[in-house]
């Protein structure tokens, strides 16, 4: 079956990864919970509502004209990488809240595997957040419609 495909800026999505990389480690270096609840409630926000995702309007509105990053537009669909930031932003929440609540080897461990999966996007080019929506999609879960582009 034929599904139209849009183009997909990966350097918004790898901008993005590359912010919340950097904020989660500054907020464990300063044992910020707030600063994690910050970087959950920004992804969670810009997965459910793409155009009010303040990473994607800093990279629009300042990386990509200043010429610090240029797009890297690719036939791809947007709901993988939108399950991927939200999932993160989760996961981050959880791990805020954890951190709060008393249990910051557990919460903090949380972050650091948001920062690893990250680290695998931006510079392995694997998303496993579209990885398990793919999955899901082949497993036929509702919601989850989408085909791999190498289906």
């Amino acid at each position: 079956m034929f599904q139209p495909q849009t183009q997909v800026d990966h350097a918004a999505i790898k901008s993005g990864q590359t912010m919340t990389m950097v904020l989660l480690l500054i907020a464990f270096i300063l044992d910020s919970w707030e600063l994690a609840a910050g970087v959950a409630a920004v992804n969670i926000l810009g997965a459910l509502f793409p155009s009010l995702g303040l990473f994607r309007l800093i990279y629009q509105a300042v990386l990509k004209p200043s010429g610090l990053v240029s797009p890297h537009l690719i036939l791809d669909h947007p709901q993988p990488h939108r399950f991927a930031q939200g999932f993160s932003g989760v996961v981050t929440a959880l791990s805020a809240f954890l951190v709060l609540t008393g249990s910051p080897i557990l919460g903090w461990s949380l972050s650091w595997l948001v920062i690893v999966l990250a680290n695998l996007n931006v510079f392995l080019g694997f998303c496993a957040g579209c990885f398990t929506y793919y999955q899901l999609n082949r497993l036929g879960v509702p919601g989850f419609t989408q085909h791999s582009i190498n289906h």
